[in-house]
């Protein structure tokens, strides 16, 4: 597969999580993006802000390894990525949700997920845009051999591009 097909299906993958999320958000009141339906249940914008923030989180890891940082490693310190728009754009500090900076909710339990109290719909369909845009900058400026190439060496088998692509895709999907 052709490296400018692979970004036509990612861009439409990407493009399709993002209509979803400018749709569930777009006049929704707060009440219903905050409610869970069971006590163990994710509210939608609890949902909304995780697959936000996996997806900055990681396209912010891929960017830097891509321009020649290198590549996370087994045992490596836990690090937040440079370039993540919810630290570099304040999106954490208008949130202000009761997380760590570092966190994107995985594995957060359910007091974790009705612990997140906004549900401006507004702020997380624009912090979704954001890094939404920017993801898709990124996808623009691979080259042909990036999606080859290892962005983590934590995992068995090295993670390449082309697997932490899907991998995010699928998750915020």
């Amino acid at each position: 597969m052709s490296a400018n097909i692979a970004r036509e299906l990612l861009r439409d993958g990407f493009d399709r999580v993002a209509q979803t999320v400018r749709s569930v958000t777009s006049g929704t009141d707060a009440s219903v993006l905050l409610y869970q339906p069971d006590p163990q249940s994710n509210h939608a914008a609890w949902l909304i802000w995780h697959l936000t923030r996996v997806q900055d989180d990681h396209m912010a890891d891929l960017a830097a390894v891509l321009g020649g940082a290198e590549a996370p490693s087994p045992g490596a310190a836990q690090h937040i990525p440079a370039g993540q728009l919810w630290l570099e754009h304040g999106w954490a500090h208008r949130l202000a949700l009761p997380y760590a900076e570092s966190d994107t909710g995985f594995g957060h339990d359910a007091e974790q997920v009705r612990a997140f109290d906004n549900g401006d719909s507004g702020l997380l369909s624009a912090y979704h845009q954001a890094v939404h845009d920017r993801t898709l900058q990124i996808l623009e400026s691979l080259g042909s051999g990036d999606f080859e190439r290892i962005v983590d060496t934590r995992w068995e088998p090295p993670v390449t591009a082309a697997s932490r692509w899907v991998s995010v895709l699928n998750d915020t999907t």
